[in-house]
């Protein structure tokens, strides 16, 4: 990693990232700010919408490439993302985060199946199942111990998310969760089973994939944790009325008072995927921490941007930093160091 180079790409309408005081609603980030930021610092940032991308001139120069993700509906501008940047890392260059990570973006399965397979017992203490159709789960939900979680494969704010007591409600929720309803397909099926009766067998009309993981029980809040380089921003989020879920709730509280040990376990986190910044939802159960979601980029940043403080991992051990942050230079300087790092 020898480059001075940094490629900023940016969605269709020039945005990039997230950000949720942006001046221009769903705006993302102050571009201005960082390229400033790269630019103090000695490196070349060139900015450039993703449809714009030259492969064979980045093949000669290449940079280090930064981009935007999407939560656009049906997830189809990010499968282009996806598209790109996976092409980009087949072609030699280094994405920010990796393809990896921004297959993770709003997709549980993907997130569940990377925590699955990560050599980190910390952050598995969730297990989770995946399933592609309602047919799928009804095989085996026998097999489930309850209380289980179930979620669709998209969204936040706990929207697409509940508990299930028993194998009768979780298909009962999960019918809900995986509906995939188009009347064009759905009548043609139908049409065709009719027609040709017991020796045809309809596709599914729940193809919305959705995972099924266990409950932690007894979790009274979690903690929403932002973690970019050595610095920790973090929010108490407490449950909602008489339910499990904490995300969404609007009972948010910046606390200096944490678990002990959460800091430490949620910058591991980071190091053990070696990313520059990570998005986690800690929960403790009073014994133990559990990671119950993650996300490397384009995630909320309510967290950083109202937080009047942060907590800054030092030689002496953590220390509470009474600052309002910038996102921006914040953001940037993630990115030098992890690129800092990974250059030695």
């Amino acid at each position: 990693m020898q480059t001075k180079n940094i490629l900023i790409l940016t969605d269709y309408k020039g945005f990039f990232g997230s950000k949720q005081y942006s001046p221009v609603y769903r705006g993302g980030m102050d571009l201005n700010k960082i390229v400033s930021f790269f630019k103090a610092n000695g490196i070349d940032a060139r900015i450039v919408s993703l449809s714009e991308i030259d492969p064979e001139r980045l093949g000669i120069d290449q940079p280090f490439v930064i981009y935007t993700s999407s939560e656009d509906h049906d997830a189809r501008y990010k499968s282009y993302i996806e598209d790109i940047i996976f092409d980009l890392e087949q072609r030699g260059l280094v994405a920010i985060p990796s393809y990896t990570f921004l297959k993770a973006h709003n997709n549980k399965v993907a997130m569940e199946m990377l925590r699955a397979r990560t050599n980190f017992p910390e952050i598995q203490t969730i297990r989770s199942r995946a399933f592609g159709t309602l047919e799928e789960l009804k095989q085996a939900s026998g097999e489930l111990e309850y209380p289980v979680v179930v979620k669709t494969h998209a969204g936040a704010m706990s929207r697409g998310v509940a508990k299930a007591d028993n194998a009768e409600e979780l298909i009962s929720q999960a019918a809900k969760f995986s509906r995939s309803y188009s009347l064009q397909h759905d009548l043609k099926e139908l049409l065709r089973k009719v027609k040709y009766r017991d020796s045809y067998t309809k596709e599914s009309f729940h193809r919305s994939k959705f995972v099924v993981q266990n409950l932690i029980e007894g979790l009274k809040n979690d903690w929403k944790v932002l973690v970019y380089g050595k610095r920790c921003f973090a929010l108490r989020r407490d449950n909602r009325d008489n339910d499990f879920r904490a995300s969404g709730s609007g009972k948010f509280h910046f606390s200096k008072d944490l678990p002990a040990g959460m800091l430490d376990f949620a910058l591991s986190i980071r190091k053990h995927f070696n990313v520059p910044h990570i998005s986690l939802d800690i929960g403790f159960d009073g014994v133990r921490f559990h990671l119950i979601e993650f996300q490397f980029i384009n995630f909320g940043t309510t967290t950083i941007e109202k937080s009047p403080f942060y907590f800054s991992n030092t030689t002496s051990g953590w220390e509470i930093i009474e600052f309002k942050s910038d996102l921006e230079l914040v953001y940037a300087e993630s990115i030098l160091d992890f690129i800092s790092l990974n250059n030695q």
